[in-house]
């Protein structure tokens, strides 16, 4: 069974109704990067941090999977699917996806402040967090998100997982955040690369198969293509 990697990003989950970040009128024209997703703009105004990463956690909850989650989740008959997303929703998990890992966290848990090993999940019922909200430590908690400045933990298993790719798949990502966007540079030679996204995206890397839809429509193309090879 061939293995397929997938790296997904904002573009997604745009169906779904998550909000984009880099897009026209996306979160980062509505929030300053460095007050909503920096360990410093945390420290300045933790409150602000909070009721941000609060009302996405209930954003997200809300949120169904689109056809083109459910479609990946259904390639696991046919492939052995790994995805790496730099999405925090749990959008894939939810559509059946087994082998996700997230480059960025992951936004229904949160974690100690103190002790980064002590991570706790959050359920629709009980969404938000707040000040005063503490680990058994006593230290408050925090969104289980990678912010800018902060190491990527996962960044070596996606290294890893994508140098094992016999197909590598990029959905809905402009491949300008790095490190996940250095992960092509990881793929082993002559391996075939599908890049799906309705917008045109710049790549230095060569012999790349574009499909300019949406992750719903790509996903189904991309699954007409592979059924040929």
């Amino acid at each position: 069974m061939k293995h397929l990697v997938v790296l997904s990003g904002a573009g997604m989950s745009a169906e779904s109704g998550i909000a984009t970040f880099r897009d026209s009128g996306g979160m980062w024209e509505q929030y300053p990067i460095e007050e909503v997703a920096t360990p410093e703009g945390f420290r300045r105004n933790p409150q602000l941090v909070l009721d941000f990463y609060n009302a996405r956690r209930r954003a997200a909850f809300e949120a169904k999977p689109n056809k083109g989650h459910i479609g990946l989740a259904e390639m696991e008959k046919d492939f052995k699917v790994s995805i790496i997303t730099q999405n925090v929703d749990e959008l894939h998990e939810r559509a059946g996806s087994t082998n996700v890992a997230h480059l960025h966290g992951e936004l229904n848990k949160v974690r100690s402040t103190a002790d980064p090993s002590l991570i706790y999940t959050l359920t629709p019922g009980k969404p938000d967090i707040h000040i005063g909200d503490k680990c058994e430590k006593g230290s408050q908690l925090r969104p289980h998100i990678v912010w800018f400045g902060e190491a990527v933990p996962m960044i070596e298993k996606a290294i890893d997982t994508v140098s094992a790719a016999d197909i590598l798949v990029v959905i809905g990502t402009s491949l300008n955040v790095y490190p996940a966007a250095s992960l092509l540079n990881y793929v082993k030679p002559c391996t075939p690369i599908y890049l799906i996204d309705p917008k045109e995206v710049k790549t230095h890397q060569q012999d790349i198969h574009f499909i300019q839809k949406g992750a719903s429509e790509g996903v189904e193309e991309l699954r007409k293509l592979l059924a040929k090879v």
